[in-house]
């Protein structure tokens, strides 16, 4: 595998990742926008919690559907022309909530939107590994989600604002426009690249070659062993992004103006939480620790800074559960982070886009799967013990699964070989 090398300045580097990673809080603005203005949405609508839930589902389902094309999307058009698609999709789509008047409109606006969003997870990615040399990846991704948590820190506050001026429609026609005018900001300061590489490294003839090869990718066990962490953990992700507003609400009583600052404490955790995880990996693999260890070490405490969660269940105060569940969003921060980094380590830069869609479109059905259950068993009056249970437990389990199909992880250079050969 040749060494990294990059054309391009760090400043510039960092700066085409900076209005990456702002554009993508724009694309993940209709995520709070929908859990806080849950009760407008259901008075206009009539919906009931499965009626929610199915929504939700919806969402996720189209958006896994898109991630098993836009990774092959991304490796086939590159991070810029990616970029000025993906963002310009994405933002339409949720332009589109503007005019949507009853529920099968909605439900369309929803679709659309979850099939464009779904370019940025593999997007991010590929230019993490295109832009930055292995040892630094980690923080990199450490630093996008640290951006991306202090844009949702920041949602609390503004959505319940921007509803009580225009509308939940005009909160979601807002993030669209902040999309487009991120992608303003990336064609200009991409107007001095003549085209930026779908790669900055240098690779050898035959990882071109098999560069179109999609089979090797599902007979890989470093495949599967990613994926199935991915959906694992994610459940217990969309579980809370979806429903923990409306936990809040049943638990607590806070109204929609209340929930601003107890949700900006559990994303100031997520935040907080994978920029140092992406910190002490990068420092600890500058020191000559091996990926295995460092991913594997930081994936262990992540896992166990989740295992607590069904305490908050005992809590009669307020403040330490929202406490405890900026902790458990850290937890899962540090997970994701280590499993994202897994993938540059060991996934050749030309099919980086495809295994990160994979992983995502895993990861979204496992949104889909907890949507349509919770929704469920909150209508069956089971109440949130047994989601709260399984929350718990499900980063073990992912864990567990990771080391067994994958129980030693290698970079190309350590003499392994490559992966997906």
């Amino acid at each position: 595998m040749a060494q990294f090398s990059s054309p391009l300045s760090a400043r510039l580097r960092w700066s085409l990742f900076t209005v990456l990673c702002i554009a993508g809080v724009f694309n993940a603005m209709d995520r709070p926008i929908i859990a806080i203005l849950k009760p407008d949405m259901m008075a206009d609508f009539g919906w009931t919690d499965s009626d929610f839930g199915d929504l939700a589902a919806v969402t996720q389902f189209s958006a896994a559907f898109a991630f098993l094309f836009t990774g092959w999307l991304v490796d086939r058009l590159g991070v810029n022309r990616s970029m000025q698609v993906g963002a310009a999709a994405w933002s339409l789509a949720a332009v589109a909530h503007g005019w949507a008047l009853s529920t099968a409109q909605v439900v369309a606006a929803r679709v659309g939107l979850g099939v464009t969003e779904a370019v940025q997870t593999p997007l991010t990615i590929k230019t993490v590994a295109t832009l930055f040399p292995p040892d630094q990846r980690s923080f990199a991704f450490g630093f996008a989600t640290m951006l991306a948590g202090a844009g949702t820190i920041a949602m609390p506050f503004v959505i319940p604002a921007l509803a009580l001026t225009v509308g939940w429609r005009g909160a979601l026609v807002a993030g669209g426009i902040g999309g487009f005018l991120s992608l303003l900001a990336w064609m200009w300061l991409a107007r001095g690249v003549a085209q930026l590489r779908e790669r900055t490294v240098t690779a050898t003839a035959a990882e071109d070659a098999s560069s179109a090869a999609y089979g090797p990718i599902l007979m890989s066990r470093a495949t599967w062993a990613i994926v199935v962490a991915k959906a694992l953990s994610d459940m217990t992700w969309w579980f809370i992004n979806f429903w923990l507003a409306d936990y809040y609400r049943k638990e607590f009583g806070l109204t929609t103006l209340e929930l601003a600052v107890p949700l900006a404490i559990a994303f100031a955790g997520s935040g907080l939480g994978a920029l140092l995880a992406g910190w002490a990996s990068t420092r600890l693999l500058e020191r000559g620790v091996s990926p295995n260890r460092v991913r594997k070490g930081v994936m262990l405490v992540s896992a166990l800074l989740v295992a607590p969660l069904p305490l908050v269940l005992e809590l009669n105060s307020f403040w330490p559960v929202a406490c405890m569940i900026g902790v458990v969003m850290a937890g899962h921060q540090g997970f994701s982070l280590s499993l994202f980094s897994t993938i540059t380590d060991v996934v050749p830069n030309a099919k980086v886009g495809r295994v990160t869609a994979f992983g995502a479109f895993m990861g979204n059905m496992g949104g889909v799967a907890i949507s349509l259950i919770t929704g469920r068993v909150l209508d069956g009056g089971f109440g949130f013990v047994p989601l709260f249970i399984f929350a718990a437990s499900s980063y073990l389990i992912a864990l567990a699964w990771f080391q067994w199909l994958l129980p030693v992880i290698r970079r190309p250079d350590d003499g392994a070989g490559e992966v997906f050969e």
